[in-house]
C-alpha cells in the first residue's frame, strides 16, 4: 500500500529589506530596526547552489599583484587625508551629507583635478541639469577636456555611458535619484537603492574603476536607504558643517584602505571649496590686547589637534530665572561646569545670565574643553583677562578635579607651532613629556589650582 508523503511546503515567510529581520507573518513595521514598509515576502526557498568547476585554482596571496590597488592622489589634500592617501582603483566610496553642505561642489572639483591628471572622468548628475552643473564648473574653475558630464536618472543609460566612455573615475550625484526599469519601486526606495548600488559596485569592480556615490541623509543625520548600502561599499564618508559657518568637516566612518580617525577640514567660499591645512586660525580671534572671558583650548578631531577659542559673557539677570545659553558647546556639560564653579570654587553666579560660545562656528564635544570653558567663565566673572599666549585643556569632574586627557604631547606641539608659550594641563604621573624650547606647562589637579595658576592672589 503506498505511503502518504510527509513532505510539507515550507512557509515563505517575510524579511525586512532594511536589516534582514525575518518573521512568519507580515508586519507593516520591522520588529528589529523599526522601519516602516520594508517587510516583504521572501518566496519559496530554492535548492542549494552546487559547486562549479573552476578554470584555475586560487593563487597564493604572495602571488597577487598589489600594484593595481595603489593610491592615486586627488589633488585635494584634505580629501586624501581622510581616504588614507587618495583614490584606489576599483573602490566604491559613499559620501553622505546634508543638502547644501558642499558635496557636489567638492566632487566637481575632484573630478576636474583628476581629469587634468590625464584620467577620464564621468560625472552623472540626477538632481541637476547638465547646464546647472556647467555653471558651477565655470564658477569654481572645474573644466577639463576628459571630464564628461551627463544628466541621467535611468540606471541602464548611466551604465551605458560607463561602457561607452570607460572612465577611470565615476561620480554619481546622487545614488537615490537613479532607478532601474528592471526593479519595481520608485527612485530612492529601498529596493531601487539596493539595485542601483549593486549594479554600480559590480561595474566598478569589473572595470577596476573608482566610483564615488553621493548619498542623502535622514533627519536624524544617518545615511538614507538600506543599511546594506554601507556594508556593500568600501568607504563611507560623512561631510557636515554648520549652515552659517564656512567650515566643513569630513570623517570616514568606514575605510577598507586606510584609517577612520582622520578628519578633513574645508573652507566653503564663493569660488568653491578649498582644503584647510591649518584650520586652527579660523577658530581663534586675533587680538592685540587681552580681553576677559576668552580662553584658548586644544581639541582633538580624529588624530588632528585643533586650536579653538571659548568665549564667555556673564551679566546681571533682569529676571528671576537667569539665562544659560551656549553655542558650539554641549549645554548640559556647560551647566555642570557652572555648578562646579559655584560649589567647588566658591564663585558666586547667583542671578547672573551666562552666555558661552565658540568662535568660527566650530562644535566642541570633547571633555578636554571643560577646563577652558571654566577659565573663560571665571575670567568673565572676575573681569580679569587670562595671561597672553595661554592654552588650557582638561576634563573637569563634579568633585572639582581636573582629569587627564589623551594626546598631551600633540596638543602642546600644536599650541607651540601657533605661537603659544604657556599651558595649563592636568597633572600626570609621568609629566607632560618633552616640551618645545621656551614652552612652559603648569600641571594642576583641581579647578581651584587652575584658577590660582592663571589668576594669582585670587583669594
Amino acid at each position: 500500500m503506498p505511503t502518504k508523503s510527509t513532505t510539507r511546503s515550507k512557509s515563505p515567510g517575510y524579511r525586512c529589506a532594511e536589516c534582514g529581520w525575518t518573521t512568519v507573518k507580515w508586519a507593516g513595521r520591522c520588529g528589529e530596526c523599526q522601519a516602516w514598509g520594508t517587510v516583504a515576502e521572501i518566496g519559496q526557498v530554492s535548492a542549494r547552489t552546487q559547486a562549479s568547476s573552476v578554470s584555475q585554482p586560487a593563487p597564493v596571496i604572495t602571488d597577487v599583484d598589489a600594484s593595481a590597488a595603489t593610491y592615486r592622489p586627488t589633488g585635494v589634500g584634505e580629501l586624501d587625508r581622510v581616504l588614507g592617501g587618495g583614490l584606489v582603483p576599483g573602490a566604491v566610496i559613499l559620501l553622505a551629507g546634508e543638502p547644501g553642505v558642499g558635496k557636489s561642489t567638492l566632487l566637481l572639483d575632484v573630478a576636474a583635478r583628476t581629469a587634468r591628471n590625464g584620467q577620464t572622468v564621468l560625472y552623472v548628475t540626477g538632481e541637476e541639469s547638465a547646464a546647472q552643473v556647467r555653471l558651477r564648473a565655470d564658477r569654481i574653475d572645474a573644466l577639463a577636456e576628459t571630464l564628461h558630464l551627463t544628466a541621467e536618472t535611468d540606471l541602464g543609460m548611466a551604465l551605458g555611458q560607463v561602457e561607452r566612455i570607460a572612465p577611470d573615475l565615476l561620480i554619481v550625484d546622487s545614488v537615490q535619484t537613479l532607478s532601474s526599469a528592471e526593479v519595481e519601486g520608485s527612485a530612492g526606495g529601498v529596493t531601487q537603492v539596493r539595485e542601483v548600488a549593486s549594479s554600480l559596485i559590480n561595474a566598478a569592480k569589473k572595470r577596476n574603476m573608482t566610483a564615488i556615490l553621493v548619498g542623502h541623509v535622514t533627519k536624524e543625520g544617518s545615511i538614507a536607504g538600506p543599511r546594506l548600502l554601507e556594508h556593500l561599499v568600501d568607504v563611507v564618508c560623512q561631510f557636515d558643517g554648520e549652515r552659517h559657518s564656512r567650515l566643513r568637516l569630513m570623517r570616514a566612518a568606514k575605510n577598507r584602505y586606510g584609517p577612520t580617525d582622520e578628519v578633513g577640514c574645508f573652507d566653503l567660499t564663493e569660488t568653491g571649496i578649498e582644503g584647510l591645512a591649518d584650520p586652527s586660525r579660523l577658530f581663534v580671534t586675533p587680538t592685540k590686547d587681552p580681553v576677559s572671558g576668552t580662553c584658548i583650548t586644544v581639541t582633538i578631531e580624529g588624530r588632528r589637534p585643533l586650536l579653538a577659542e571659548v568665549q564667555a559673557l556673564v551679566a546681571r539677570s533682569a529676571t528671576s530665572q537667569p539665562r544659560r545659553a551656549t553655542s558650539g558647546l554641549d549645554s548640559a556639560r556647560t551647566a555642570m561646569i557652572l555648578a562646579v564653579l559655584a560649589a567647588r570654587a566658591k564663585m558666586d553666579l547667583t542671578g547672573m545670565d551666562t552666555y558661552v560660545a565658540t568662535v568660527g562656528g566650530v562644535r566642541l564635544a570633547e571633555p578636554a574643553v571643560d577646563l577652558a570653558t571654566a577659565l573663560a567663565i571665571a575670567s568673565a566673572v572676575l573681569e580679569r583677562p587670562l595671561p597672553p599666549q595661554l592654552v588650557a585643556y582638561g576634563e573637569v569632574g563634579l568633585a572639582g578635579e581636573v582629569r587627564q586627557v589623551p594626546e598631551i604631547t600633540r596638543r602642546i606641539n600644536e599650541a607651540e607651532r601657533l605661537g603659544f608659550r604657556y599651558a595649563v594641563v592636568p597633572a600626570s604621573p609621568n609629566g607632560p613629556g618633552t616640551l618645545p624650547n621656551g614652552f612652559r606647562v603648569r600641571e594642576v589637579g583641581t579647578l581651584s589650582e587652575a584658577l590660582e595658576a592663571v589668576f594669582p592672589n585670587l583669594g
